[in-house]
């Protein structure tokens, strides 16, 4: 895989505070960003196939989850059944 450069802006404390962080982990800065910015990405990828399985499954879904039954129906049939009506 081809490597860019990339320059990005931060502000003194926020540099030094990631410099202490690679240090403790034994990488650099550089690696720690492109980590998280690939964490980040991979993140968005595993979202964006969550949200278009869902839109797929949706369009495939039944109206009212497939039942042929209303509510209405399910408790006059449990009333009737209980003794409970009338």
């Amino acid at each position: 895989m081809a490597k860019t450069n990339l320059t990005v802006q931060l502000d003194e404390t926020v540099v030094r505070r990631a410099k202490v962080v690679a240090a403790k982990r034994g990488t650099s800065v550089s690696a720690l960003v492109a980590r998280q910015l690939n964490e980040l990405a991979a993140e968005d990828e595993r979202y964006e196939a969550a949200r278009q399985r869902a839109i797929e499954l949706m369009d495939r879904a039944k109206p009212h989850g497939g039942r042929n039954w209303t509510r209405d129906e399910l408790y006059a049939e449990r009333l009737d059944r209980y003794g409970q009506r009338g």
